[in-house]
């Protein structure tokens, strides 16, 4: 047996210690629910030098004929920069028009053999600043709305209350993230004096605490809580934003606001050991001693009462979280590899771990750039949240994962109302959402399918980490109203069910062929895998099985294959665009083993893909699926350099996150999840024999169970090919 794993040499080896300031080069605090972003400051002392910055390589895209080509370029972290925001699962905000706007106006309907069915497809691929046709306005304003708030910041001020400009001006910097303990340490020379600032977040309360000692606070200088303007572009119908601030001054040392920003109203309380005064927009804390701590306190409830939690408190109950987060669960290590690789795909795995723990692990779906800034308005992406929190189940960290599920609860009249809409049984989960559970416009989204089964996945990961009957009964609501809705969207044809149009596959290169196409690789395997599962809960409860959904799990026809014996994307023209997601290969890996997919064949199409695929326009999950098919087919060595494939979409900065595009989406946190489950994967398959290659050591403890092959119930079946017994 080997020798339990060193779990806090593990994690504070690849602590990130910045010593020069970067526009990328930041760190956040949080706890899943509320995160702040801080600079080398400790603070959010510089944020136009954080903020993003138009690539000057984009060209304005409205997608309605297809995806814009991305053009080839070196990776250049000069290109990216990661604005310094406070964001919340709760702190959203509408804004207003000057007319009225109807949702139904963003709808399309698409001929169907069941008859005409509603999309929400009067959306192109406009951001707010682009412009935007008339005809997209109303689709625009819910594709835009609601967006999530920036809280509020906070930063270094001089004495008479205004911000730096420059980092330039500090220097002998060292500003680290203590993963072991969640606290950013950060030490520099400013004017002169020695600055200590130490940033935390409370684990359980909307709660920031932070402590500076240095000789710039005789002198004046303070740390401000600072209003600032909503950042996310407005577009050209909406009207300037409402906001107001109202302070109540408590005591000397503890005031409060009410802050308003539209129809969103929330408090901010401030708690310092020195006093506080009004600034522009902001409170000032400042003290004539060399020591000042500052806790700020955040809430939907603008009224709450002071709280009397000080640093120590805050900074106390955020070692032990993080202490027991980091000793429970899994752990993998990758110490005494010879192989120059092993260090860098340890320090992702470690910081991956911290970075979906603070974004991804709240109370509703993580937006994909968690709570660091605004992609897509802040909304999240249902088909992205397996990407995000599958991988809390299989190391052992299910209750992260458990989180968000009451969002789901909260969701389900919204998606059966979805559902109802298009004329099907069941509930159709959205793919581009907010906590109101409505449904973005999106001229690619509204025919996404691959979302459907995910909570389906997720709750399935979570019964094989343990949970029982009390569990399955709490959630088998979720489970019978999406399998409804998939057993009802699968068409029968000659003895066999398909996927009908339109739609369009995890791979979205295929959004012009929209209204033809039809049984995705990877969707087909899915359905039924999913359909299974939904009769295994059933089974658990002790319920009859569906026989609906066990027929079209038994029946799902089997994926097309191309002229070379490889799996394509799509059974309909195009069959396969080697650009964007190889979502085909999600069918084993990703997936257990299904009867619907051959491993032969998947191993031939993951070299397909390794010879052929264009890389440049990939995505930072791609790199994960192809290694979970290659640990899945038992080809440890191959899983191992698709983490580590050389893609300027593979690379992970300083601080754990993975650039995509430059001017918008510079973190991506499915990339970050992605790693983990494929680690998960990759390790079990070493647990279970695989031979890893020459220069690799893996150690791992505590994971927890990949999700197990649906046992379809009934004697065996022949699946049938294109109406047609398949040949075994």
């Amino acid at each position: 047996m080997s020798e339990a794993i060193d779990r806090r040499r593990l994690v504070r080896r690849h602590n990130p210690v910045l010593t020069s300031a970067h526009p990328a080069d930041v760190l956040t605090v949080g706890n899943g629910d509320i995160a702040l972003t801080v600079d080398i400051s400790g603070l959010q002392t510089f944020p136009s030098f954080h903020e993003l910055v138009p690539d000057p390589h984009r060209v304005a895209h409205d997608g309605l004929s297809g995806l814009p080509e991305q053009r080839p370029r070196v990776f250049d972290a000069g290109d990216f920069q990661i604005p310094l925001r406070t964001q919340s699962t709760w702190g959203w905000y509408e804004t207003r028009t000057g007319r009225e706007l109807r949702l139904e106006d963003a709808a399309t309907r698409y001929e169907t053999s069941r008859g005409p069915v509603p999309y929400l497809d009067r959306m192109g691929l406009q951001r707010a600043g682009d412009p935007i046709a008339e005809e997209f306005v109303a689709g625009a304003w819910y594709h835009f709305n609601p967006r999530r708030a920036h809280l509020g910041r906070l930063a270094l001020v001089r004495p008479d209350g205004t911000g730096l400009d420059d980092p330039a001006a500090l220097t002998n910097v060292r500003t680290e993230l203590d993963l072991w303990t969640g606290t950013i340490h950060a030490a520099y020379v400013l004017d002169g004096e020695r600055v200590h600032v130490t940033t935390v977040a409370g684990p359980r309360d909307h709660r920031f605490a932070v402590r500076i000692e240095s000789g710039l606070l005789p002198r004046g200088w303070g740390v401000a809580w600072v209003f600032d303007d909503q950042p996310d572009d407005l577009a050209a119908f909406e009207l300037p934003l409402a906001q107001e601030t109202v302070w109540n001054q408590w005591t000397e040392r503890h005031w409060h606001a009410r802050r308003t920003v539209e129809a969103l109203t929330y408090g901010v309380g401030v708690r310092t050991t020195g006093s506080l005064r009004e600034g522009a927009d902001s409170v000032i804390a400042h003290t004539g001693a060399t020591v000042l701590e500052v806790v700020v306190t955040l809430t939907p409830d603008q009224d709450r009462q002071p709280d009397k939690d000080d640093f120590s408190a805050v900074s106390a109950s955020a070692r032990t979280w993080w202490a027991e987060h980091w000793s429970t669960g899994a752990a993998i290590s990758l110490a005494g590899s010879t192989d120059t690789r092993a260090a860098e795909l340890e320090r992702r795995v470690v910081l991956s771990q911290y970075l979906t723990a603070v974004n991804s692990a709240g109370g509703t779906p993580p937006a994909e750039s968690g709570l660091t800034y605004n992609t897509w308005s802040g909304k999240f992406h249902l088909e992205m949240h397996w990407w995000h929190a599958a991988h809390f189940p299989m190391w052992g960290r299910g209750h992260l994962l458990e989180r968000s599920l009451h969002w789901y609860h909260g969701a389900l009249e919204a998606a059966k109302a979805t559902a109802r809409r298009q004329g099907y049984r069941g509930a159709r989960w959205p793919k581009q959402t907010d906590p109101s559970a409505r449904e973005s416009p999106s001229n690619i989204g509204v025919f996404l399918l691959w979302q459907q089964p995910h909570v389906i996945h997720l709750l399935e990961l979570l019964r094989g980490e343990g949970r029982e009957e009390p569990f399955l009964r709490e959630h088998y609501p979720l489970v019978e109203a999406t399998a409804d809705f998939m057993a009802d969207f699968a068409e029968e044809r000659d003895g066999s069910f398909v996927l009908p149009p339109p739609l369009i596959p995890a791979q979205e290169s295929y959004l012009l062929d929209r209204a033809t196409n039809a049984d995705p690789t990877f969707e087909l395997a899915y359905w039924s895998w999913a359909l299974g599962v939904a009769n295994e809960w059933r089974t658990e409860l002790g319920l009859e099985p569906s026989e609906r959904w066990d027929r079209v799990a038994r029946n799902m026809r089997r994926p097309a294959l191309l002229p070379d014996g490889t799996y394509a994307a799509i059974a309909t023209s195009p069959w396969l665009i080697r650009k964007d997601h190889p979502s085909m290969l999600m069918a084993l890996g990703w997936l257990p083993d299904t009867d619907l997919v051959d491993p032969a064949t998947m191993s031939a199409t993951l070299d397909a893909v390794w010879e052929r695929w264009d890389l440049q326009s990939s995505w930072g999950w791609d790199y994960p699926v192809m290694a979970m098919t290659a640990a899945r087919l038992g080809d440890v060595g191959r899983a191992i350099d698709a983490l580590l494939l050389p893609s300027p979409k593979n690379v992970f900065l300083p601080n754990g996150h993975n650039p995509q595009m430059p001017g918008f989406l510079t973190i991506y946190l499915p990339a970050n999840g992605g790693l983990l489950a494929a680690m998960a994967h990759l390790a079990t398959a070493v647990n279970q024999g695989a031979e890893l290659p020459d220069g690799w050591i893996l150690t791992s403890e505590g994971l927890g169970a990949l999700p197990r092959p649906s046992v379809l119930s009934g004697s065996s079946w022949t699946r049938k090919e294109n109406g047609r017994p398949a040949a075994d």
